[in-house]
């Protein structure tokens, strides 16, 4: 079954575009709009989404496995909550690159991957949306 997503900000160049899963918009849309850091961080992550940066210290693969090769994280606060918005990439028929916020992962505590955070990516990975 696929899963409906939303845009929530088209790149200015209209080549890349943020959704969200609408199972779980009111969950992220909650934490990215609750004050003014959390916009500001979430402002700054999709400014290196549409520049095509690389920053992993706030946006990065979760290249756990295989299956798991789109499956990406906006990192928010490291160091600190170390709050996490797991995301899945894809590309729209007409070649737009989408990253879809699928799943708030608030206050991760290890330095890698325990075993919640990889049964949430490979959640994460296992999502087919409508585009």
């Amino acid at each position: 079954m696929k899963r409906d997503c939303k845009i929530v900000r088209p790149s200015p160049d209209g080549k890349r575009a943020i959704y969200v899963d609408t199972l779980n918009k009111n969950e992220i849309k909650g934490y990215l709009f609750s004050d003014d850091r959390h916009k500001k961080k979430f402002q700054f992550i999709c400014d290196i989404i549409f520049g095509g940066h690389r920053n992993t210290e706030l946006y990065d693969k979760e290249d756990i496995n295989e299956r798991c090769s789109d499956v990406t994280a906006m990192k928010f606060f490291k160091r600190q909550e170390n709050d996490r918005i797991y995301c899945k990439e894809l590309k729209s028929k007409s070649g737009i690159s989408i990253v879809v916020m699928s799943i708030l992962h608030p206050r991760k505590k290890s330095d890698g991957n325990s075993n919640k955070e990889i049964t949430l990516i490979e959640t994460v990975a296992s999502y087919e949306y409508e585009i």
